[in-house]
């Protein structure tokens, strides 16, 4: 008399469900990695105690021998405000309504360079927000 199963029952594991979530995280990670964009200029920016992440559109460095640049593309001073504008366009013509600009200033600057970049991009009616790195 034959007393076996119909329904024999696998020891082995399915790992394709887990292959789906492992893609799944890689793509979350790769698309947040996006969000926050360093500036690849050596700029020693001031510190504070509040610190928000800002997803950068426009870049406006201004290192300590005071070099202006924008989105890494060095410019002059004259230049600056054509420059600027030119980037704004490029991120309106996105879909973005604002623009806006992260200052990644030196310390080292003068207040004055700071207050004159900050006005050329108020006028041009774009959000201005001033790159710092965290007091610990």
């Amino acid at each position: 008399m034959d007393l076996k199963s119909k329904n024999k029952i696998e020891a082995g594991f399915n790992m394709s469900s887990m292959t789906d979530v492992i893609f799944l995280l890689l793509i979350f990670f790769m698309l947040t990695a996006t969000f926050v964009t360093p500036s690849g200029l050596p700029v020693n920016l001031p510190k504070s105690k509040s610190s928000t992440t800002v997803l950068q559109k426009v870049s406006v460095t201004i290192s300590k021998d005071l070099r202006f640049f924008v989105n890494g593309k060095e410019t002059t001073r004259s230049g600056l405000e054509r420059d600027l504008r030119v980037a704004l366009e490029e991120t309106k013509s996105s879909g973005e309504q604002k623009g806006v600009v992260v200052l990644h200033i030196d310390s080292a600057v003068p207040v004055e360079e700071l207050v004159a970049v900050a006005g050329i991009a108020t006028q041009m009616k774009a959000k201005v927000t001033i790159a710092t790195k965290p007091d610990n």
